[in-house]
């Protein structure tokens, strides 16, 4: 089967010419029996709690290899950061080893907004990709309620018994849509006279920013949620004080909203490698990666574990290093870097808005002038002591004299390996020599080396500063808005031993988004900053970074369509 044009096959006809294998048969040589999961139709599972535990004790035994798979800072074209994780983990099975593959679930917003699916791509995608994509297990739903009966759940102790005295001003806890809806971001609620509750200024955030879903992804079991659930502070009142979920009797209502939604979801990708796919958590607004309790299972089931972090290496390996690693008690053993020649391109023109014809058409002086951007990127991930490979993925119309160029650079100024991956036509065949390179890192790699950035106890300045100017590259921090009384706040709640989570745009290194390469001469801004206290760190807000996108002016789900027979086109 091809697309129209009669060339390559599209992602939704090779998913569909796919052979899936009945979930219960990807499972079994893995160890995990019809008594550890509760099946989703034939092709979809979650593991239960008791099957959680067990591998987690298995994994403690035999603690594997964490492959973290990352990018350079993102273009509009995308560079392959989830294809890349779903072939790596293809072609480790390929060449003998035994790797579990886990990735985040896609939110309804971006899938109908700009980026479409999310489910990989080309032969190295993960299915069934249609209910990844769409409504899947139904987490992201149950996330949405919990998230709305914490919010309905607080406008009722504001109208109808405030013991608390509370602030509306200050009510910390918005309301959540897994929709990209702009006309949300802003709103009045509590209108319509007595009945209608307390008037007061409200806002929406896409689902996928919850405060839950960073809690969701961070638990280490059921227990562990609800306790975190507990202690996210909603408000505040007249004298200061903060207000918990707990506080206004949410905490068991909410975690029970949550009971399956917690249990990591297993599925298969188009070569029968058996993948996790769970969680959402955005690495612009928070840590960005999988479920701990998907990774920590997959260590209890192959001796490999491929996932990847949101966005650029700025935000998502930052976080998954700074604050994924050190909460859930693990260490890297190696990072792949996800580079592409139209991304170096377009980082070396600087281009913003972008014009995709005019990257097409740029030749070798604007390729290594993009270079600037993959060196940022490579020289950020080495000071975390973990050794790096960079995954050159390749697109039909790239030259050998282009991928020639990229790969001198990396080998000869750089110092790093670096391989060409073809995983997208080629599934596990297309990126062995990028498997071999992960495997001879992992194992000369010494996990000793790895090393956080910051320690728990540095001054919440002094770790906003360590990552604007080691990681994005600024030379100072420039606090604006309410962000120095935020701190003194944070600092009297005894939130100053926790990681900071930074808030900033993924177009850029820099909190600009029109700053291409590897922009300095610049200070990073930070305006506010909040306690996510369930999910254990602090954000910093900095630029004009949204947690509720809209829908552009063509956005995705314009072209998507169903007919008659239940047939999915344009999902991708």
């Amino acid at each position: 089967m091809s697309d129209d044009s009669g060339g390559f096959p599209t992602d939704y006809e090779i998913a569909q010419a796919a052979e899936m294998e009945p979930i219960e048969d990807v499972l079994e040589p893995w160890g995990v029996d019809a008594d550890d999961y509760e099946a989703y139709g034939d092709y979809k599972a979650k593991l239960t709690h008791d099957a959680v535990g067990r591998l987690r004790e298995n994994a403690s035994e035999n603690e594997g290899n964490l492959v973290l798979v990352t990018g350079m800072t993102p273009t509009p074209m995308g560079e392959g950061k989830t294809v890349t994780t779903v072939g790596l983990g293809q072609t480790l099975n390929h060449v003998g080893e035994d790797a579990m593959i886990a990735i985040r679930e896609p939110s309804l917003g971006p899938v109908f907004g700009v980026k479409g699916g999310a489910a990989g791509g080309g032969y190295s995608q993960v299915l069934p990709m249609e209910d990844i994509n769409l409504h899947f297990t139904g987490d992201l739903h149950a996330l949405t309620s919990a998230h709305n009966l914490v919010s309905a759940m607080l406008d009722a102790k504001i109208s109808q018994s405030d013991e608390f005295d509370i602030d509306i001003n200050d009510v910390s806890w918005p309301r959540a849509l897994d929709m990209n809806d702009r006309a949300l971001r802003d709103i009045v609620v509590g209108l319509g006279g007595k009945t209608g509750g307390t008037p007061r200024e409200e806002r929406f955030l896409l689902t996928a920013a919850s405060e839950l879903m960073a809690v969701l992804c961070l638990a280490e079991d059921l227990e562990d949620l609800k306790e975190r659930v507990a202690r996210i502070i909603v408000a505040y009142g007249e004298d200061g004080e903060p207000i918990t979920v707990d506080d206004i009797d949410a905490t068991g209502p909410a975690t029970m909203l949550l009971k399956d939604a917690i249990k990591p979801n297993l599925v298969q990708t188009i070569e029968g490698t058996p993948a996790f796919v769970h969680g959402g958590p955005f690495a612009n607004i928070a840590h960005g990666t999988n479920s701990l309790m998907a990774d920590k299972a997959a260590f209890g089931m192959g001796d490999y574990l491929v996932t990847e972090a949101g966005f650029g290496s700025d935000l998502g390996a930052e976080k998954f290093m700074n604050i994924v690693c050190r909460l859930g008690d693990m260490t890297p053993n190696a990072v792949v870097l996800v580079s592409t020649v139209r991304a170096l391109k377009y980082h070396g023109m600087g281009m913003w808005p972008a014009d995709l014809d005019a990257v097409q058409e740029a030749g070798l002086d604007e390729l290594e002038a993009g270079f600037a951007n993959l060196d940022k990127h490579v020289a950020n991930l080495q000071k975390f002591g973990v050794p790096v490979i960079v995954a050159l993925n390749r697109f039909p119309d790239d030259t050998d004299e282009e991928i020639e160029a990229v790969v001198d650079h990396c080998r000869e100024d750089l110092g790093v390996e670096i391989a060409e991956s073809n995983v997208f036509a080629e599934g596990s065949e297309g990126g062995i020599g990028l498997a071999n390179r992960v495997v001879e890192a992992v194992e000369s790699g010494d996990e000793e080396d790895f090393d956080h950035l910051y320690p728990d106890d540095a001054p919440i300045k002094e770790k906003i500063e360590t990552v604007a100017t080691e990681i994005y590259g600024a030379d100072g921090v420039n606090y604006t808005g309410s962000a120095e009384d935020d701190i003194e706040r944070m600092e009297e709640l005894g939130f100053d031993d926790v990681p900071v989570c930074l808030s900033k745009t993924f177009h850029s290194l820099s909190d600009d988004p029109s700053k291409k390469g590897a922009p300095d001469d610049w200070e990073l801004e930070v305006r506010e900053l909040y306690p996510s206290a369930g999910a254990g760190f602090i954000v910093a807000l900095t630029g004009d970074v949204l947690d509720m996108p809209g829908l552009p002016a063509e956005p995705a789900a314009a072209g998507m369509d169903i007919d008659a027979d239940g047939n999915i086109s344009g999902l991708f």
